[in-house]
């Protein structure tokens, strides 16, 4: 079954690109495209797409806003990849905070672009570890609040301090020498005792929490 994708940019010609870039792929298939954050919840709704390429800056609906819409009023949720030109973006971290599953450089090759929808599309997320620590730190309350946290048990913490680092279940799996089944139930109690959708936002809490800090590497 192939992966569905919703194309949203407001310049035709990335659009263009990103869907010469996809249709290649015999495992993608661009199934919309949209030029607003307000066309694309519209769009998101009809078509049911799998993953969403949402351009962080959009007229009419920005993608943050049309990120917390689809996120909030969606029972299954289309997986989220924000496009930007850099990295350290306010608007980036406001759409992850807002429930995008990560981030990808409009600047990157096309190889880089398809792995990223197939790494989204399977519920991983795409970070980029330092600007995003560097984007949550600064964004961290002036009093964490560890409660979560302490819910985590030892192997828990460890599993997310890889998560931090951007590693995938197949390389935290491979890091800390047992099988990917075992991370998978890892993450997923993980994400039950932050109380949050997806890995992504427990990256975030991990930062806000302070848990993970400025001389995290």
């Amino acid at each position: 079954m192939k992966t569905r994708v919703l194309i949203v940019d407001d310049e035709h010609l990335i659009r263009s690109a990103y869907r010469a870039i996809l249709h290649a792929e015999p495992d993608l298939q661009v199934v919309g495209e949209a030029a607003d954050g307000l066309e694309a919840t519209e769009l998101a709704t009809q078509l049911h797409p799998d993953v969403v390429m949402m351009d962080v800056r959009l007229p009419r609906l920005s993608g943050i806003d049309a990120t917390a819409h689809l996120v909030r009023t969606m029972p299954n949720a289309p997986h989220i990849l924000v496009v930007t030109t850099f990295e350290n973006d306010e608007y980036v971290y406001a759409a992850l905070r807002a429930g995008a599953q990560g981030f990808l450089l409009k600047r990157s090759r096309a190889d880089t672009l398809v792995h990223a929808v197939r790494l989204v599309a399977r519920g991983d997320s795409l970070l980029f570890p330092t600007a995003v620590r560097e984007l949550a730190l600064r964004h961290a309350p002036i009093a964490p609040d560890r409660s979560r946290i302490d819910r985590l048990t030892a192997r828990e913490r460890d599993v997310l301090r890889l998560m931090t680092a951007g590693l995938t279940n197949a390389q935290i799996a491979d890091r800390a020498q047992v099988g990917a089944e075992t991370v998978k139930t890892h993450v997923t109690r993980i994400l039950g005792k932050l109380e949050v959708r997806d890995r992504t936002q427990a990256v975030i809490a991990a930062y806000e929490s302070g848990f993970v800090t400025a001389g995290h590497r």
